[in-house]
């Protein structure tokens, strides 16, 4: 998507498993321009793709996403 103030925004169709949002990882992102995106999507998969940490089994980690 396009903002109407040039950002490039994407967000995925399925969210993250619960975990994996827990983790941190967030469905939307945003960018300046398209390298910058997926920049932004990279990091969010990566996050996903982590095996959940000590913060997000005792409860303690803190959503990135507002």
């Amino acid at each position: 998507m396009h903002s109407d103030v040039g950002r490039l925004w994407a967000s995925r169709e399925r969210p993250f498993p619960g975990a994996a949002e827990d983790a941190g990882a967030c469905r939307t992102v945003d960018g300046d321009d398209l390298p910058e995106l997926c920049r932004a999507i990279a990091e969010q998969e990566a996050i996903a793709e982590q095996p959940e940490s000590p913060s997000a089994r005792d409860g303690t980690a803190q959503p990135a996403c507002p």
